[in-house]
């Protein structure tokens, strides 16, 4: 429970209330009281039923699977802080699926997630806590503090408690873009990278796999990556690897915006379990027993105290992830299974 100086106060947006209220048990505090309403027009209202003048507020908004509306909700979250005379407001965006749109790279394109942090910055925001963005020079976009988290070793420590970290597992990069996060699991499990040629022609879910770079013959594969939305990647590399004659396929991903379709996929797929962790909501996980979570709540929860007590969060870098954390990620992983 936390015991440090002062109030913590943490708000929920209408899709972040179940990671919040694991943040605040973690905490041991209340989460705020504060409303959304959405009319049947599409028009959203937000309120806040507390005093909050003079506090540090943290608002939990996840920017996932409705990205439009939780997005727009958000500004008009922070707005709502800053009116209400809050001494700062903290957005903690656990996903940020616009993190996507990091990059100009053809012509007469948006770069749509440095409109986001533009929107997010003038509508008055002091500081963002997000975890694993698509592109880390996101963080760039911002002129505010970004305090960006890493699911790797949440990850890891699954893996290593499913037994399943030997000389034959091999961490696998679905594309060359994923390689550099490949590398760092393979550094932090030991163990060797294979890399998936992949080849995207449009701006749809559909990639296909055209081969495997390494050697995975006999080998246990764990797959991993940043997000997966249609499961298409995944299923397709878990095929070639089996193809490629390794042994039994895993997968992990720092966020799971996987919809009904992907889902049922992985459930048919060579692919022995697929873990995450819990970003975002998945309404369809019970579809299938393959798909696992790993609680993401209690790291944001230990970046709000630090950020609370005026510590450096170098602290929480250099110190890795505490085994405190991560027993409680454990501990609330029971409930998500």
């Amino acid at each position: 429970m936390y015991t440090g100086s002062g109030i913590i106060k943490i708000f929920a947006g209408s899709t972040g209330k179940p990671f919040a209220k694991k943040m605040c048990a973690y905490l041991g505090t209340q989460l705020g009281d504060a409303e959304t309403i959405k009319f049947s027009e599409g028009n959203i209202f937000v309120r806040v039923n507390e005093s909050i003048r003079d506090k540090d507020v943290y608002i939990v908004q996840p920017i996932g699977r409705q990205p439009n509306d939780e997005f727009v909700e958000l500004l008009f979250w922070i707005d709502a802080f800053k009116r209400a005379s809050a001494n700062s407001v903290t957005a903690i965006i656990p996903y940020f699926s616009y993190a996507k749109g990091d990059k100009k790279d053809e012509p007469r394109v948006s770069i749509r997630a440095r409109v986001c942090a533009d929107c997010i910055e003038v509508a008055g925001v002091d500081r963002i806590i997000t975890m694993d963005l698509h592109a880390p020079q996101v963080q760039g976009f911002f002129k505010k503090p970004v305090d960006h988290l890493y699911a790797k070793e949440l990850l890891c420590e699954y893996i290593r408690r499913q037994g399943i970290v030997n000389e034959d597992l091999v961490v696998v990069s679905p594309d060359a873009g994923s390689a550099k996060r490949a590398r760092e699991f393979a550094t932090e499990l030991n163990c060797s990278v294979a890399i998936g040629d992949k080849m995207r022609i449009g701006h749809d879910e559909n990639a296909k796999v055209l081969e495997i770079i390494g050697d995975v013959k006999d080998k246990n594969c764990l797959v991993i990556d940043d997000f997966s939305i249609s499961g298409g990647t995944l299923v397709d590399v878990s095929y070639a690897l089996t193809d490629k004659g390794a042994k039994k396929v895993y997968a992990a991903l720092s966020h799971n915006v996987l919809g009904e379709e992907g889902i049922k996929k992985i459930d048919a797929s060579p692919i022995e379990f697929l873990v995450s962790t819990d970003t975002l909501e998945c309404p369809y996980a019970h579809l299938s027993s393959k798909i696992r979570f790993i609680s993401a709540a209690p790291m944001f929860a230990q970046a709000v105290k630090i950020i609370h007590d005026r510590a450096p969060m170098s602290t929480m870098f250099e110190q890795r992830v505490s085994k405190r954390l991560l027993d409680m990620s454990f501990a609330e992983q029971q409930t998500l299974l």
